[in-house]
């Protein structure tokens, strides 16, 4: 399966990404004509909030007629204690050009565009390096 995006994302996004979500999609049935959105999952299988590693990563696609739209990219990371959850560390909105960081809230502008190249950067290096299993579902 190889999915056709449109070139505007509301955020600049590097054409590596687009490659890494085809490349996670290569083996992978194109599924119904009815499917409308793709959420692929990458994991570290030994990311423990006691142990640390990769955060877990999770990018959502949309059909908007005869190209994808990517959604979101959110990093998760595990936080609080004594039991320690999941929570979205970095989220990015591309529909609304929105950026939230757990540290910080809401960015904009300037600080936006530079932490979203940061985390994406960082997630393409770790993907590179197979640091992640992936999985693939459909809506």
């Amino acid at each position: 399966m190889k999915l056709n995006f449109n070139e505007v994302q509301g955020l600049p996004v590097p054409v590596k990404l687009f490659e890494i979500i085809n490349l996670s999609l290569a083996d992978i049935p194109a599924p119904n004509e009815d499917t409308c959105a793709v959420t692929i999952n990458f994991r570290d299988p030994d990311y423990s909030a006691d142990t640390g590693g990769y955060h877990p990563v999770e990018i959502r696609m949309e059909k908007q007629n005869e190209f994808w739209q990517l959604v979101y990219i959110t990093d998760f990371s595990y936080q609080g204690g004594p039991f320690p959850e999941l929570v979205k560390e970095i989220d990015v909105c591309f529909i609304s050009k929105q950026v939230f960081n757990l540290f910080i809230g809401w960015l904009q502008n300037r600080n936006a565009k530079e932490l979203v190249s940061l985390f994406i950067g960082n997630f393409i290096e770790y993907y590179t390096n197979d640091c992640y299993q992936v999985s693939v579902s459909f809506d």
